[in-house]
C-alpha cells in the first residue's frame, strides 16, 4: 500500500508518496493560489498514471489541509510534528531545525534525535515566505532576481521585519534615497533572519548543526546566506536536506498506517472531489458590494461624472507645467497646459529606482513633443512624495511640496465646495478635512501601512489576479468575508481561516476592500459619525482606482462620493497646478534631462557608532544628494532651513548623562543600563552611589548594531522597542565587567494631584525579563522603589545600600545629595524649555513641543526626530515644560494611573491652550500600552482647541521619512489656514457621561459577561446591596465590531470585547438608555484593566448616549470616582460576595475535571447550570450558609456522572479576561475537553486572595505605610481561610477534587520565579500558578493573553525561559488573542501543544 502526505500551507501544496519501503516514488510542489482543491485533485491525478488502481493511505498536514482534511475526515498531523518525524528519520543527529513557510516560521530544538522544544510563530505572518513574495513585488522583480540581486549587495541597512507592513515603509524610504536594489535585497533578507531569531529563540542559543527547511530557505540561497551570517555559522554547521520543501509532506506519509482510512487512488479522486464540494462558505452577514450587474453599470456611469480635461500636445512652442509625484509604489508625472488641461501623463512601478522612473517618464514625454512637433517651455515644475527632495534635486525643479497639500490642491480644483479628501496612495493613506475652503484637519495612518493600495496589489498578485481583475472579482461577490482591520499580515491569517472554511476569491476580494476602509475609518480616523466627513467627498490615489473600495467606502459611510477619471494621478496633478502658481526660471526638456545624469561614489561617515555607508550622487546640475546615512548630521540633503530651530533634547541628553565621578579607591563597582527610567532618574542614581564611595559605570550609548546582536534575547516579540534594547545595555556592563548591576523596580513615581504615578510593568519590572534570560555570574539588583514618598524612599535606599556595607550616616548625607542633584536637573530641564518660549515669544517662530516618554530622548529610540524638526527651522522643547505646572486635565475620558502618561497628557493641555505658533507632536513606541489609551485623549483634547495632534510612532527602524511628511504636513496646513483659522477659535465643550447620583439610583445596571460561573450570581450579590443588575450576554463577533469602531484599535482585546457589549447591548434596542447605567470593576493597579472606565465613558458618548452614567466597582488603592450613588455596604455583602465565589470555584473545579469524563455527553454542563442557579436562589434569599450544602449534593452528583478513567490534564493560566471568557479565548477549554482532556481551571479566590500578600509585601518593601486597617485585613484573611478550608473539607467528596491552596504558600512558591513586586495584571499570581501545575504533576500549561498585553510581557513571556530552567519538564504555550486572530492559528498552534502532550 502507498503512503500519501499532503502538505497544503497557506501559499503552497506539497505531495509525497511514499512505497512500503519509505521511498519517495513521486512529489510535487506547487503554488495553489487560493484554489487549494483544484491543486491537491490535480496532483492525484497526475499520481494516477503511475501507481494505477492502487490502494493508498492518506495523511495531510498545513494551515489550509486542515480544513480539508476536517471536511473529508482524513488524518490529520500537526506539520511541525510532520517535519519532526522525518527529520528524525534522515537526519538524528541535528541540535536545530530552522522552517520558514508561507506565513508560518518554525523553529525545533533537538537533543538525542528527539524534539525537546518546538516554537511556532503567532498569529503574525511578518518575516515569512509571503512577507518575501510581497518585497520582491515592490522591488518589482520575482524571487530568482531579488535573490541574485542580494547576491551582490556590499551593504545590509536595518529593515523592521517584524511586520511585512513597517518593513514596506523602510524599503520605501532606502528607495527614495536610491539606495542599491542590490542593497534592499541584501536587506529584506538580513530582516527575515533577525526577524524569526527574535520571535522564536526565546533567549535560546541555536546549536550547530542547524537544518534549513521550507521553500524559502531550499530556493533562496541568499536568504540562507543571511541566517549564516546572522547567526555566525560557517556553511559545514548547515545541512539542506534534498527535499527541504517537502520535509511536513514526508513526515505526514511516514505518520500513515495500516490502521488509517484506505482507498482506490481513483476513489480517493472522487471522495476528496465530493466531499470538498459538499461545503460552501457561509455568509458572514456583510453587505454585498453590488446586488447585480445592473447596479454596478449604473454606479460606474455617476462615479464617472467628474472629470479632469485633456488635451493633446500641438506642434510649436507652449508653456507648460510639470508634476512629479514620486511615490512609495509608483512614479506619476503630469503635464498640464496653462489652462489645467492635461497634454501628458506617465505612470508606473518604481521598481525600486526612483530616478530611472522618472527619467523613463520624461524620455517618453520626449518622444511624444518630437512626435506632435511640440516645443515645451516649461514655467514651472514641483515634486511630490517619497523622492520630492531626490528628485527635485536631481532634475534641479523649481519647487517641492508635501503630498498632502498637493492633494489638497487637485481636489480643490475638482470640486470648489470639497469637504473632506481621501488619498489611498501605495504606501500612505492621507485623510483632509476642509472647512469653508481651508484645511482643516490631516490625519496621515502611522508607521504601519497596513490596507494601502500596495497591500491589496501584492496580495492580488500574490492570489495570480492583476488588481483590476482582483477589484471586478470583489464586486462580483455574493458572501464577502469578515477579515477585521487588524492589520496586513494578521489578515493573512484570516485569509487561511476562510479559505479553510471554502471562501472564494471572490468573496476575499470583497472582505479585503471592506477591510482596508474600516481600517481608514476605525483605526486611522478614529471616526464614529459621518458627518462629519461633510457632503462633498472626493477620493484619489491609485488606490482608488479599484471601484470595490469605494464603494465599500459609501457603504460604511452612508454618502456618495466623488472621484475624477484620473485618481491616481491627482498628486502629480496638484503639482503641476502648484508649479503653475510658482512659476520660475523657464527651462526646456532636454536641459532637465541633462541635469539628472550623475556620478556615485561611497563614503564612510565617522558621526557616530553606526558608521553609515554613505552614496554620494553628484548630478549633472552640480547638486549633490546624499542616500545611505541614518540622519543628517553629516550629510545634508534638501532645503534645510538656513535657520535651524533650537532643540532641547540635545541638551536634555547631555544633562543627564554627561556625570563624570572618578573615585580613588572605589568600594565597588556598579553598572546602570542607559534605559527605560534612568531617563528620568539617572541623577539621582548616579549622585547616591557616587557619594558612598561606588563608581558608577554607565552603558554606552544605544547602537543598533549591539540591538541585532543581542536580540534573541527578546522574550516577547511584540514589545515595545525600548525594553528590546535593554538586553543590549546590560550586555555592554558585562562586557565592562562591573561588580553589580543596578535596575531598580521603580513602581511609583513621583506624584502630583493626579489619580496616582505608577510606571507601566515593562518600566518597572524589565529586570526580571534579564534575570530570567541573561546568563552572567553579575548579579542584578533590582530593590522595590517608590518616588512618591520621600521617607519610604530613603528606608528603601538604607536597604539597599545597608546591604553593600554602607553605613548609616554615609547614606543620609548620600541621599540628600541625590535629591537635590535630580531636582536640580528637572530645575534646569524647566528653565531652559521655558527660555526657548520667552526668546522665541517676540517674532512668532514656529514652536513644537515634542511630547513622549522620557527614554524617547535616547536618540536612536527616537531616530533622531527632534533633528530633523529642528532642521525644518522649527524650535522643539520637550514636555519636561509643565513638570511643575498644576494643570487641570478632568475635562478628559483618561484615568490618569501613569506618571509618564499624565505628564504627556497636562503637556497637551498645556500646549493646547496656547496660540498657533505652538503645536503638540506625541511620540509613541509601537506596542505601547498605556498610549492606546492616551493618545486618542491626546487627540481630543487638542482637536476641542483647533489643534490637530501629530503622532509618531517609534520602531526599531528609522523611517524618518514618514515622520518627515507626517511633520511636514501640520506645518504646511498651518501656512495655509494663515490667519483666517486664527480668527475662528471656537472651543469645544468637554462632553462626558453623568455622575452617578441619586437621580439615577433606580436604573438598572448593566454588566459586561466576565466568566460562566460568576456572571451568573453577580446580580444576586448586588441586588444584597440593593442595585438590579443584569449581566450582559456573552460576546460575539458584533461585540468585536462594535469594540473597534468605539475604542482604540490598539487596546487590549478584553477592552475591546467590553466596550463592544456594551454598546451592542444598546444598539439591540433591548435597553431604554434613559433607564439604564454601566458597571465595570476597576483594581486600581499598573494593569490596563483600570483604563477602561474611562474607555466605556467615551464610547457612550462617541456613540451618542451621553445620559448613561458609568460606575465603578472598586477595592483598589487610588482609586477616585465621583459617584455619589454607589454607596456599597462592603461589611454587609463582602462575605456573601466571598461564599459566591469560592462556590462558583467549586463549581467549576467540578465541571472541568467531570467534562472530561462524563459518562453522556453535556451532562456536566446541565449539572453546573443547575447548581449555579440554585446558589443564586439562595443569595437572593440571603441564605448563603445554603452554600455548603449545595456543594455536598453537587459533589454527590458530579461524581455519578463520571467514568472512572485517566486524562490528561491542561493547566491554564493567564490575563483574567482571556481565561475566564470562552469567546475571549476562542473556546479553547471546549477544545480541550472534546480530546477528552481534562481542564485544570482558573480559578477567581486566588486572584481576590493575592491582596493579602501583596500587602504585607509592600509593606515590608516600603512601598506602602502601615495603617491601622491592616488589623481589619489579618482579621479578615483569617476568615477567608477558614472558610476554603470549609470548602475544602466538603468539596473532597468528589473523586477529583484539587483543594484549594495557600496563597502565601504560593506566593513564597513563585519567588523562584518572579519578584513579589510584580503585583500588574495576575502578577507573580500567574507563575505561583505554573509552579503548582508542576508540582500537582500537571505539566501541560497554556497561558492566554491578549496581544501586546503589558503585564504579560513580564509575568509570563518574560520569564518563560526562567519557568522552563525550573521546570524542565513543562509543556508551556503562550497564546496571544485580538480581534483579527483567526481560528485556524490558534488550533494548528494547540495541536502542536497536544501532540506533546506529557502525562
Amino acid at each position: 500500500m502507498f503512503r500519501i502526505g499532503l502538505d497544503i500551507g497557506s501559499t503552497t501544496a506539497k505531495l509525497v508518496v511514499l512505497d512500503e519501503y519509505d521511498n519517495i516514488v513521486f512529489s510535487k510542489y506547487e503554488r495553489h493560489s487560493a484554489k487549494a482543491k483544484e491543486t491537491v485533485l490535480s496532483f492525484l491525478k497526475e499520481l494516477l498514471p503511475i501507481i494505477g488502481d492502487k490502494e493508498v493511505s492518506v495523511g495531510i498536514t498545513g494551515s489550509i489541509g486542515m480544513g480539508i482534511s476536517e471536511k473529508c475526515s482524513l488524518l490529520f498531523v500537526q506539520e511541525v510534528v510532520a517535519a519532526t518525524k522525518a527529520i528524525q528519520k534522515s537526519h538524528s543527529s541535528i541540535n536545530a531545525m530552522i522552517d520558514i513557510g508561507g506565513e508560518d516560521a518554525k523553529i525545533v530544538f533537538f537533543k538525542n534525535g528527539e524534539a525537546t522544544d518546538l516554537r511556532m510563530n503567532g498569529n503574525c505572518a511578518g518575516g515569512t515566505g509571503a512577507f518575501i513574495d510581497q518585497m520582491a513585488i515592490i522591488l518589482g522583480v520575482d524571487i530568482e532576481k531579488l535573490n541574485e540581486l542580494a547576491m551582490h549587495a556590499d551593504q545590509v541597512y536595518p529593515i523592521a521585519s517584524r511586520c511585512g507592513v513597517f518593513c514596506k515603509t523602510d524599503i520605501q524610504n532606502l528607495i527614495a534615497k536610491n539606495v542599491s536594489r542590490e542593497n534592499i535585497a541584501a536587506s529584506i533578507f538580513h530582516a527575515v533572519a533577525v526577524q524569526t531569531t527574535v520571535t522564536l529563540a526565546h533567549g535560546y542559543d541555536i546549536k550547530t548543526p542547524v537544518l534549513f527547511c521550507g521553500g524559502p530557505l531550499t530556493f533562496i540561497p541568499a536568504l540562507r546566506k543571511a541566517f549564516i551570517d546572522y547567526l555566525s555559522l560557517n556553511e559545514k554547521e548547515v545541512i539542506l536536506p534534498a527535499h527541504g520543501t517537502l520535509l511536513p509532506a514526508f513526515g505526514t506519509a511516514l505518520s500513515c498506517t495500516g490502521s488509517d482510512r484506505h482507498f482506490k487512488l481513483p476513489l480517493l479522486i472522487d471522495y476528496i472531489d465530493t466531499s470538498l464540494n459538499a461545503t460552501t462558505h457561509i455568509s458572514t452577514g456583510v453587505e454585498t458590494l453590488f446586488s447585480n450587474e445592473t447596479e454596478y453599470t449604473e454606479w460606474i456611469k455617476r462615479i464617472s461624472g467628474k472629470e479632469i480635461v485633456q488635451a493633446e500636445l500641438k506642434s510649436g512652442e507652449q508653456d507648460v507645467f510639470i508634476g512629479i509625484d514620486s511615490g512609495s509604489t509608483t512614479t506619476k508625472i503630469v503635464v498640464t497646459d496653462t489652462d489645467s488641461r492635461i497634454l501628458y501623463s506617465y505612470y508606473n512601478a518604481n521598481g525600486g529606482n526612483a530616478i530611472k522612473t522618472v527619467e523613463e517618464g520624461l524620455e517618453k514625454l520626449r518622444d511624444a513633443c518630437n512626435k506632435y512637433g511640440a516645443v515645451l517651455n516649461i514655467k514651472g515644475s514641483c515634486s511630490t512624495g517619497y523622492g520630492e527632495d531626490l528628485i527635485k534635486c536631481a532634475y534641479q525643479l523649481h519647487s517641492g511640496i508635501i503630498e498632502t497639500i498637493a492633494h489638497y490642491m487637485a481636489a480643490h480644483y475638482l470640486d470648489k465646495d470639497v469637504s473632506f479628501i481621501l488619498d489611498i496612495g501605495g504606501q500612505d493613506m492621507k485623510a483632509i478635512f476642509v472647512n469653508k475652503g481651508i484645511i482643516d484637519r490631516i490625519e496621515i495612518n502611522e508607521a504601519c501601512s497596513s490596507g494601502c493600495g500596495s497591500f491589496i496589489e501584492t496580495f492580488a498578485n500574490s492570489l495570480g489576479y492583476t488588481a483590476e481583475e482582483f477589484s471586478e472579482a470583489a464586486c462580483r461577490s455574493t458572501a464577502p468575508c469578515n477579515l477585521g482591520t487588524r492589520c496586513t499580515v494578521f489578515m493573512n491569517s484570516k485569509v487561511k481561516q476562510v479559505l479553510r472554511d471554502g471562501a472564494t476569491v471572490n468573496d476575499i476580494a470583497a472582505g479585503l476592500a471592506y477591510s482596508v476602509v474600516k481600517n481608514c475609518l476605525y483605526k486611522v480616523l478614529k471616526l464614529k459619525d459621518t458627518s462629519v466627513l461633510g457632503k462633498n467627498i472626493v477620493v484619489q490615489g491609485g488606490a482608488m482606482r479599484n471601484d470595490a473600495l469605494v464603494r465599500a467606502l459609501e457603504i460604511l459611510t452612508e454618502t456618495k462620493v466623488s472621484r475624477c477619471n484620473v485618481p491616481e494621478l491627482m498628486g502629480a496633478f496638484g503639482c503641476a497646478l502648484y508649479a503653475m502658481k510658482h512659476q520660475g526660471t523657464a527651462v526646456r526638456l532636454d536641459e532637465m534631462l541633462d541635469k539628472a545624469k550623475y556620478t556615485s561614489r561611497f563614503l564612510r561617515c565617522k558621526g557616530c557608532d553606526n558608521q553609515c555607508l554613505v552614496t554620494c550622487y553628484k548630478f549633472g546640475n552640480g547638486k549633490k544628494y546624499y542616500s545611505g546615512n541614518r540622519c543628517e548630521k553629516v550629510f545634508t540633503n534638501g532645503e534645510s532651513s538656513a535657520c535651524k530651530g533650537k532643540n532641547i533634547y540635545e541638551y536634555k541628553n547631555r544633562l543627564l548623562f554627561d556625570r563624570h565621578a572618578e573615585i580613588d579607591s572605589p568600594r565597588m563597582s556598579i553598572g546602570i543600563p542607559r534605559c527605560l527610567n534612568m531617563y528620568e532618574e539617572y541623577p539621582f542614581w548616579h549622585t547616591l552611589f557616587t557619594s558612598c564611595g561606588i563608581q558608577v559605570y554607565l552603558s554606552d550609548a544605544s547602537n543598533f548594531l549591539s540591538y541585532e546582536r543581542n536580540a534573541r534575547m527578546v522574550m516577547s516579540d511584540n514589545i515595545c522597542f525600548p525594553a528590546k534594547l535593554v538586553h543590549s545595555h546590560i550586555s555592554n556592563l558585562i562586557q565592562k565587567k562591573v561588580n553589580r548591576i543596578f535596575m531598580p523596580f521603580v513602581v511609583f513615581e513621583k506624584k502630583g494631584k493626579e489619580a496616582n504615578s505608577y510606571n507601566c510593568p515593562i518600566v518597572s519590572g524589565y529586570s526580571e525579563v534579564i534575570k530570567s534570560v541573561t546568563y552572567s555570574n553579575i548579579p542584578v539588583d533590582s530593590p522595590a522603589i517608590t518616588f512618591k514618598d520621600r521617607k519610604l524612599l530613603l528606608k528603601q535606599c538604607q536597604e539597599l545600600l545597608g546591604s553593600l556595607g554602607i553605613d548609616d550616616s554615609t547614606i543620609h548625607t548620600a541621599f540628600s545629595k541625590a535629591e537635590q542633584e535630580q531636582a536640580a536637573f528637572e530645575q534646569e530641564m524647566i528653565s531652559c524649555n521655558e527660555k526657548v518660549l520667552s526668546e522665541t515669544s517676540d517674532h512668532e517662530a514656529l514652536t513644537i513641543m515634542l511630547a513622549g516618554r522620557p527614554y524617547h530622548s535616547d536618540p536612536l529610540i527616537q531616530h533622531k526626530i527632534s533633528d530633523m524638526i529642528a532642521d525644518l527651522g522649527v524650535n522643539v522643547i520637550t514636555d519636561d515644560l509643565v513638570r511643575d505646572k498644576e494643570i487641570d486635565v478632568s475635562d478628559s475620558h483618561f484615568v490618569t494611573q501613569w506618571a509618564y502618561a499624565n505628564r504627556i497628557l497636562k503637556a497637551a493641555k498645556w500646549c493646547a491652550t496656547q496660540g498657533r505658533d505652538m503645536q503638540f507632536v506625541e511620540m509613541t513606541s509601537f506596542g505601547c500600552g498605556p498610549d492606546a489609551f492616551l493618545a486618542d485623549e491626546v487627540r481630543d483634547l487638542l482637536m476641542r482647541y483647533n489643534k490637530p495632534l501629530t503622532l509618531l510612532k517609534l520602531d526599531d527602524i528609522s523611517n524618518i521619512g514618514s515622520m518627515k511628511l507626517r511633520v511636514r504636513s501640520m506645518i504646511e496646513s498651518l501656512k495655509l489656514a494663515g490667519t483666517e483659522q486664527a480668527a475662528n477659535q471656537d472651543f469645544q465643550k468637554f462632553t462626558t457621561v453623568p455622575v452617578y447620583d441619586d437621580t439615577y439610583r433606580n436604573r438598572k445596571i448593566l454588566v459586561p459577561f466576565f466568566t460562566p460561573f460568576i456572571s451568573p450570581l453577580a446580580p444576586a450579590i448586588f441586588r444584597l446591596a440593593g442595585y438590579e443588575v443584569e449581566s450582559l450576554p456573552i460576546s460575539s463577533n458584533d461585540s468585536c465590531e462594535w469594540g473597534l469602531k468605539y475604542s482604540n484599535n490598539e487596546v487590549c482585546y478584553p477592552a475591546t470585547l467590553i466596550v463592544g457589549d456594551i454598546i451592542k447591548a444598546f444598539k439591540s434596542g433591548r435597553y431604554n438608555p434613559a433607564e439604564t447605567a454601566v458597571a465595570i470593576t476597576q483594581t486600581g493597579g499598573q494593569c490596563r484593566a483600570s483604563s477602561y472606565i474611562s474607555l466605556i465613558k467615551k464610547a457612550l458618548v462617541d456613540a451618542g448616549y451621553t445620559d448613561v452614567p458609568v460606575i465603578s466597582v472598586s477595592l483598589g488603592s487610588g482609586i477616585e470616582n465621583n459617584q455619589p450613588g454607589f454607596k456599597v455596604n462592603w461589611a454587609k455583602i463582602l462575605m456573601p460576595t466571598l461564599h459566591a465565589v469560592l462556590y462558583s470555584d467549586c463549581i467549576a473545579k467540578f465541571y472541568y475535571a467531570a467534562a472530561a469524563r462524563e459518562k453522556e455527553s453535556g451532562a456536566s454542563a446541565r449539572l453546573r447550570d443547575k447548581y449555579l442557579q440554585l446558589a443564586f436562589e439562595a443569595i437572593v434569599r440571603k441564605e448563603k450558609k445554603q452554600l455548603i450544602p449545595l456543594l455536598h449534593s453537587a459533589a454527590d452528583e458530579f461524581n455519578s456522572i463520571c467514568q472512572d478513567r485517566p486524562t490528561p490534564k491542561v493547566g491554564v493560566v493567564g490575563e483574567i479576561f482571556l481565561k475566564f471568557n470562552p469567546f475571549a479565548q476562542k473556546n479553547i477549554t471546549d477544545w480541550l475537553i472534546e480530546r477528552g482532556i481534562e481542564v485544570i481551571p482558573p480559578i477567581l479566590t486566588d486572584f481576590f486572595m493575592q491582596s493579602f500578600v501583596n500587602r504585607k509585601v509592600n509593606v515590608e518593601a516600603h512601598l506602602e505605610k502601615r495603617q491601622m486597617s491592616d488589623l481589619a485585613l489579618k482579621w479578615f484573611y483569617k476568615i477567608a481561610q477558614r472558610q476554603i478550608d470549609k470548602i475544602n473539607a466538603v468539596a473532597k467528596r468528589f473523586r477529583y477534587f484539587v483543594p484549594f491552596s495557600n496563597i502565601f504558600s504560593e506566593a513564597e512558591e513563585s519567588k523562584n520565579l518572579i519578584t513579589p513586586y510584580a503585583q500588574f495584571g495576575e502578577g507573580w499570581l500567574l507563575p505561583a500558578e505554573v509552579a503548582s501545575f508542576a508540582h500537582q504533576g500537571v505539566n501541560n500549561v497554556v497561558s492566554l493573553q491578549p496581544f501586546g498585553c503589558i503585564a504579560n510581557h513580564i509575568v509570563a513571556k518574560g520569564i518563560e525561559k526562567r519557568i522552563k530552567t525550573l521546570y524542565p519538564d513543562i509543556n508551556f504555550l503562550s497564546l496571544d488573542f485580538d480581534s483579527g486572530v483567526s481560528d485556524v492559528n490558534i488550533v494548528n498552534r494547540m495541536l502542536l501543544f497536544i501532540d506533546n502532550l506529557k502525562k
